[in-house]
């Protein structure tokens, strides 16, 4: 039996997969307070072993921990008995924002992959007017500027805004109301601004993909973004 054997935490917490290092990484240390491989009151892992095992840098791990010490999962503390230690708190932090019914999350989350990175390709393929690029250049710049207050407001008119160039009012509609679920997950969360820098920085490159008539990369790039944002809400939703 290894060091990494059955009950280790090792054993089930998984290397991080996609471009959404960053939100990956907060979906699977949360899963793994969440099950109990990380209990209350247990200090973590070194941060290298963490980073190693996750297959993600330090950098980003750090980031990650210190979203989730905002967030009210860890603590740190100083001296000799120092280090990153689970929350007595933590198991019940999730349902205090507000865990929903799994299937319905799977739904949304389903739905929303198949019909917004779509909704990018057919936008990437028309023959957009100067007003529509425009459009999308002026949602894209109001998001960009927001405050954490009115971020999600702005990121849904952007998305709602990529649907509008299709000029198909039913995938408006799909998009819009889709979008409306999805805000209402989100909005049980917390807001993590290394999130929202990543977020900000996939929202240009689809923009701009769209404009230039890439739609096989607006699609893609579509899909990357929102499995970023889903990573987040089976991270803190699950239960």
């Amino acid at each position: 039996m290894t060091s990494e054997g059955f009950g280790h935490p090792y054993a089930v917490l998984r290397p991080v997969r996609s471009g959404n290092t960053f939100e990956e990484t907060i979906e699977h240390l949360l899963q793994a307070i969440r099950v109990g491989l990380f209990p209350p009151g247990q200090k973590l892992p070194s941060e290298r072993d963490l980073a190693a095992h996750l297959g993600v840098s330090r950098a980003t791990l750090r980031e990650a921990l210190a979203e989730l010490q905002q967030a009210g999962y860890l603590e740190v503390r100083r001296g000799r008995y120092g280090g990153t230690y689970i929350l007595e708190s933590a198991a019940s932090t999730g349902a205090e924002e507000g865990r929903i019914d799994p299937e319905e999350l799977r739904d949304v989350l389903t739905f929303r992959a198949v019909i917004e990175p779509a909704a990018a390709e057919v936008a990437a393929q028309a023959d957009l007017p100067a007003s529509a690029r425009q459009h999308l250049q002026a949602c894209l710049t109001d998001l960009q500027a927001a405050e954490q207050g009115s971020y999600r407001a702005r990121d849904a008119r952007f998305h709602i805004a990529v649907a509008e160039l299709t000029g198909s009012p039913t995938l408006i509609t799909a998009v819009a109301e889709t979008r409306a679920r999805t805000s209402a997950l989100l909005d049980k969360i917390p807001l993590l601004p290394a999130n929202l820098e990543h977020s900000n920085q996939q929202h240009e490159a689809i923009t701009g993909a769209i404009l230039r008539g890439d739609a096989a990369q607006a699609r893609t790039l579509m899909a990357d973004h929102l499995e970023g944002t889903a990573a987040l809400l089976r991270g803190f939703l699950e239960g």
